[in-house]
């Protein structure tokens, strides 16, 4: 069976025949569509959803805030993980949905480019930093809160194909 993970650097993308850290090059790579999907959830006290829910926080509208911090970020990711390209995004949209079985709230964000390479590193961003921001936003009720499970839900487009994970 081949090693999924080689140790040869040669074959490691972003290493130079060094070992050193490098960006790839994709400009020899065609443009083509891809989107990428990404998830995370904020796992909180039923008082504190119900607070955000009502409107009722001190520093104003969580949501939004956070829906904003998130399309944000995902165009700044080439400014913050120092191996990714500076991408035109097409699309970035930030949904942040209440869920009472939490209790607290399932963010999502899908991201889209026609370019070279993926857009996967922007949204996992989007929710990571739309997760940071809703507890930023609501640590006054609650310090508590837990952001859980970021994850690559499912990406398309590109030389490597399709991903969607396994049912769990």
């Amino acid at each position: 069976m081949q090693d999924p993970f080689p140790k040869n650097s040669a074959n490691l993308t972003h290493l130079d025949s060094q070992g050193q850290a490098q960006m790839v090059d994709v400009s020899d790579k065609a443009q083509t569509i891809r989107q990428a999907v990404a998830a995370a959830q904020v796992r909180m006290l039923p008082a504190t959803l119900a607070a955000i829910q009502a409107g009722n926080t001190p520093k104003g509208d969580v949501l939004a805030t956070a829906r904003l911090a998130g399309i944000m970020a995902a165009k700044q990711t080439a400014n913050l993980i120092p191996l990714c390209h500076p991408l035109p995004l097409q699309k970035v949209a930030v949904e942040i949905t209440p869920d009472p079985q939490l209790p607290g709230y399932q963010i999502q964000a899908t991201v889209k480019t026609k370019a070279e390479t993926g857009v996967e590193m922007e949204a996992l961003t989007a929710v990571s930093v739309a997760a940071l921001t809703l507890y930023d936003m609501a640590k006054a009720l609650e310090k508590s809160m837990q952001i859980e499970s970021i994850r690559l839900v499912s990406k398309t487009g590109g030389k490597s194909g399709d991903y969607f994970p396994p049912a769990p």
